[in-house]
């Protein structure tokens, strides 16, 4: 029987089995929330596909973004209605249907500098956003609100007096971006997907012209595995270029890199009970509130250095708070941050990379598919809140117009796996939490983070109570949410648990270092880690950290990555 269950068992049979005569229908290249969209869409139609991602789901720019689900407000001042509408629909889907336990409703203000001009054009922007989105899904989100500038400082008592004259409150939505990836890929093994994180390919198999399979590395254990595939489909971000040149040919898509950092500064750093919407000259600025911190974002730079594991600079930090500090009377410090992250955004170039002689390619607002080669499809470009479209399209486009209609998808009405009953549930919370023992605070925590999954993590503890406990050093999380990582959602190292499992990484001030040891403790039981491997785990998180950290205070990004590069990576990553 399928299960939705990622672990260090299931990784391996999944790498048999693609590998077999049989082979797959198709391969996906990529696990960020595109390839694992894909690999969903592909696998609801009835196809044999197969995943392989080769650093840990997410660990990409999914799980480096600014974690919004949103239309893109912005994009209307460029009278980009049809890409606004998509994303709304999208959104809407996300709330209400597919992922309600993951993405929740986030009310923003959007303060006014001038009272009437402003006011005048911002309402009816906003008020065409609400129209769209009311058209796509009535009832998902409230319409706006506007404010006085009394009332916008009742609702955010820290901006700053002479910096607002009133507000406009409008709706989006915030997700946890690397659980919703790791939800679609637990999704699409459900429903048959072979799936395998930490492995590579190094080499595209051609007969003739076509692309019919890859040459599979197992970055874990080294062995090199052939996977026969009909169509490759490659969702590499901002990898694209040097994945598709593997096919030997010179057609693909052109991907140029953007990076964007984030901070998190203490929930009681910040009074205010609705999330900031402020535009500046480059591009926006979010103050997102969270449970327990708040997440100030982005930047928008070019980016030459490493694609791998991009970091914070003194310089990113500083332009952050420099924003935020113009309209917050927080006064925020270098010294409240308590986290950090940096991603890359694969920003599309026009065109293709032979001067659009690919045989055959379809251009979106915001995304391309197109053929490298016969049988390699590449698409590249959009934004996590509309990878459903984007993987329906690939989908599409690698089948076919006959298959596709044959075969389409299915994804707009396939639930991810914890979505089922998640609003019944939340309505029971405090009985559960009665029943279980568990605080309300942990039991809304877990349905927020699993939805209906939260019977698997209940079952582990009465199995075993100790998995009920709380982590010594972060309370926050259970152990059992440690254990579940690593038993079905395909954890295999320390910092896959501390950054992309729970997000100890950037929500505590030491990265998470206090609890590694315990957390440490718990894998090695259901990973088969002996002491000298459990050393080790601890030993390469702790240097990712401490060169984390250097590079924060560098102001050179050159020099920073650098000092991020000393850490040696978990698995032997090759460049192509």
């Amino acid at each position: 029987m399928l299960t939705a269950q990622l672990s260090k068992e299931s990784r391996q049979e999944a790498l048999e089995q693609m590998a077999d005569e049989q082979g797959v229908d198709i391969l996906v290249v990529g696990g960020g929330v595109t390839g694992a969209g894909i690999a969903l869409d592909a696998a609801t139609r009835g196809l044999r596909v197969a995943i392989v991602e080769a650093q840990d789901w997410a660990q990409g720019t999914s799980s480096r973004s600014s974690k919004l689900v949103h239309g893109g407000l912005r994009y209307l001042y460029n009278l980009d209605f049809f890409l606004v509408a998509e994303a709304l629909k999208e959104r809407g889907l996300l709330l209400t249907r597919t992922a309600p336990h993951l993405v929740k409703a986030q009310p923003f203000l959007w303060p006014l500098k001038t009272p009437v001009i402003e006011r005048s054009y911002s309402a009816i922007g906003v008020g065409m956003y609400d129209a769209l989105a009311q058209f796509a899904h009535r009832g998902s989100v409230p319409i706006q609100k506007h404010y006085s500038k009394k009332g916008a400082l009742e609702v955010f008592p820290d901006m700053r007096e002479e910096e607002v004259t009133g507000a406009i409150r409008f709706y989006d939505s915030r997700v946890d971006d690397a659980r919703l990836v790791v939800t679609l890929v637990r999704t699409a093994a459900r429903f048959g997907a072979l799936a395998a994180n930490r492995a590579q390919i190094v080499n595209l198999n051609r007969e003739g012209e076509r692309v019919v399979g890859a040459e599979v590395k197992d970055l874990e254990t080294g062995k090199v595995r052939t996977v026969k595939a009909k169509h490759v489909i490659q969702a590499t971000g901002v990898w694209t270029e040097q994945t598709q040149s593997m096919a030997g040919t010179t057609g693909g898509l052109k991907v140029l890199a953007s990076k964007g950092i984030h901070i998190v500064i203490p929930k009681d750093r910040i009074k205010g009970s609705t999330g900031l919407f402020l535009r500046t000259e480059k591009s926006v600025l979010f103050i997102i509130p969270w449970k327990r911190y708040w997440v100030i974002g982005t930047t928008d730079t070019k980016y030459h250095e490493d694609l791998r594991n991009p970091v914070a600079d003194a310089e990113d930090i500083e332009y952050i708070l420099d924003h935020a500090n113009a309209v917050l009377k927080s006064n925020l410090t270098k010294e409240d941050i308590i986290g950090t992250w940096a991603g890359l955004r694969p920003l599309l170039q026009p065109g293709t990379s032979d001067g659009d002689k690919a045989k055959s390619t379809k251009v979106s607002r915001e995304h391309t598919v197109t053929e490298a080669a016969p049988g390699l499809t590449v698409i590249a470009g959009g934004k996590l809140t509309t990878y459903r479209v984007m993987a329906e399209d690939a989908v599409d486009f690698a089948l076919g117009k006959k298959r596709a209609k044959e075969l389409p998808t299915q994804t707009e009405n396939t639930p991810l796996v914890g979505a089922d009953g998640f609003e019944a549930l939340w309505n029971r919370r405090h009985v559960i939490a009665k029943q279980s023992g568990l605080s309300v605070d942990h039991i809304e925590d877990l349905l927020n983070r699993y939805g209906s999954d939260i019977s698997l993590l209940l079952a582990m503890i009465d199995e075993e109570p100790t998995l009920g406990e709380e982590l010594k050093e972060a309370p926050e999380y259970l152990r059992a949410e440690i254990a579940f990582g690593c038993t079905h959602e395909g954890a295999l190292h320390l910092e896959d648990l501390m950054s992309l499992r729970t997000r100890l990484n950037y929500e505590r001030k030491d990265r998470g270092l206090s609890a590694a040891t315990e957390i440490a403790d718990i894998a090695a039981v259901y990973l088969g880690w002996n002491e000298e491997t459990k050393k080790q785990e601890l030993k390469l998180y702790k240097d990712r950290c401490d060169a984390e950290a250097a590079a924060e205070d560098i102001f050179d990004e050159h020099e920073a990555q650098q000092a991020r590069a000393k850490a040696k990576d978990v698995t032997d990553f090759m460049e192509v």
